[in-house]
């Protein structure tokens, strides 16, 4: 049951892409329209049928999208937001009930993931669809806006969307080449066996320094916990529970200095439309280094 849902929902999203592509390609004002086009497309395959096919193949697509994107050939294209008239009207009728359906989908995908047997990734799909339905009724709007919409934001996000997943993928790829060990092997040079403080202060920096590498703090707990977590502070007697949830939130405080998170920074600055595109770091990163020094503190005094 829970892998047919998931591939309802991949295909799902396999849509959202394949419409970015449609309305790119019928724009005859779009600056990078057949680039533009291609990306979509080949981003809506690997949702729809990417575990049916090769590997290689898939590899080969992910290879065409980077390219697509390094010669610039993937941009925004003409389609329009409503009128500011309209929203302002909107906005005043609807007030704060608007954020209803946002936060329903965090309580769906929540509830679901910790009550049922479906799994988080299911519980996010179904909250996504019910939200979808309650912004549909709240704002009475047509439903033919829910493709239209959603390809103007897609292509207003861009390449930046892919990031999560292959960061996420490389995160795995690191671990696999043994890149912890050098990591082990490089700080066991710096930090005496046996200091404690030096080995959280490292464990904790190194989430944040590998997670604004690789924009992802699951992608980096793997590789930073072989290489410096185990060796240099785990090893020490460290209670394991307080140590890697800390570790791992220690490592989202590099999340908030990056734009490679692109789906934390980039994306709410392109949908903001800021003028300065670093705009969210910047305000991000005096919070950032303050919550990595309480994570060393905690971790510090706490774990052992």
């Amino acid at each position: 049951m829970v892998d047919i849902l998931l591939e309802i929902f991949y295909i799902l999203s396999g849509l959202v892409a394949f419409s970015a592509a449609y309305m790119a390609f019928k724009d005859y004002n779009h600056p990078k329209k057949i680039g533009t086009a291609i990306f979509w497309i080949l981003l809506g395959l690997t949702f729809m049928i990417g575990k049916y096919i090769p590997s290689e193949i898939v590899g080969i697509m992910i290879l065409a999208m980077g390219g697509l994107t390094a010669v610039k050939q993937v941009a925004i294209g003409n389609q329009e937001n409503a009128p500011d008239e309209f929203r302002q009207r909107e906005s005043e009728r609807i007030g704060n009930k608007i954020f209803l359906p946002a936060l329903s989908m965090a309580v769906f995908a929540f509830l679901i993931a910790q009550f049922t047997t479906l799994g988080g990734l299911v519980g996010l799909g179904i909250g996504t669809v019910i939200s979808i339905i309650m912004t549909l009724a709240m704002t009475k709007a047509s439903p033919s806006y829910i493709s239209y919409d959603g390809s103007r934001l897609l292509q207003q996000i861009g390449s930046s969307s892919i990031l999560p997943q292959l960061l996420a993928a490389l995160g795995a790829l690191f671990a696999v080449a043994g890149v912890g060990e050098v990591i082990s092997t490089g700080i066991s040079s710096v930090i005496p066996q046996g200091n404690i403080l030096l080995g959280v202060i490292a464990y904790c920096l190194g989430m944040a320094i590998f997670t604004m590498i690789m924009g992802n703090a699951f992608a980096a707990f793997a590789v930073i916990t072989a290489g410096i977590g185990i060796p240099f502070v785990y090893s020490q007697g460290a209670n394991p529970a307080i140590v890697g949830t800390l570790a791992l939130t220690a490592g989202y405080c590099g999340t908030l200095m990056t734009p490679m998170a692109a789906n934390f920074n980039v994306v709410p600055a392109a949908i903001l439309e800021t003028k300065n595109e670093k705009r969210v770091i910047i305000s991000q990163i005096p919070f950032a280094i303050a919550m990595l020094l309480t994570h060393i503190a905690l971790m510090y005094f706490w774990a052992f």
